[in-house]
């Protein structure tokens, strides 16, 4: 599957919706994991700002890479951010869109307090 790196250098994010368990399957309930790692998948709901645009996007992350508070409102950073093409087809229907994932999701919040501490 191809994998495409997202520059976020240059791009305002904040927290839209906060951290939630990735649902692998609705039906079950059964919780996302990470196939290498076998880590919970959470899903954190982020406006990412750029060039005067506003968009929504859910970015799948492990729990391991959550840090900080993210509450609505919070700036964040995301490390290693790749966008995913998917195609698939559900009764007859076919559907795509673009997942997006990353290593960490990372309170802004936080660091600035801690820069200005030391």
């Amino acid at each position: 599957m191809r994998q495409i790196p997202v520059d976020t250098s240059t791009a305002a994010v904040m927290v839209a919706q906060p951290p939630q368990k990735k649902i692998a399957n609705r039906q079950t309930g059964e919780v996302a994991t990470d196939r290498e790692t076998g880590a919970t998948l959470w899903t954190v709901d982020v406006m990412f700002v750029m060039d005067g645009n506003a968009e929504i996007l859910s970015v799948a992350v492990p729990e391991t890479g959550i840090s900080g508070e993210l509450v609505m409102g919070t700036p964040v950073a995301l490390t290693g951010l790749i966008a995913r093409p998917w195609e698939n087809e559900f009764n007859g229907q076919k559907r795509h869109g673009i997942s997006f994932r990353a290593v960490a999701v990372t309170s802004l919040v936080e660091t600035a307090s801690k820069s200005k501490a030391a």
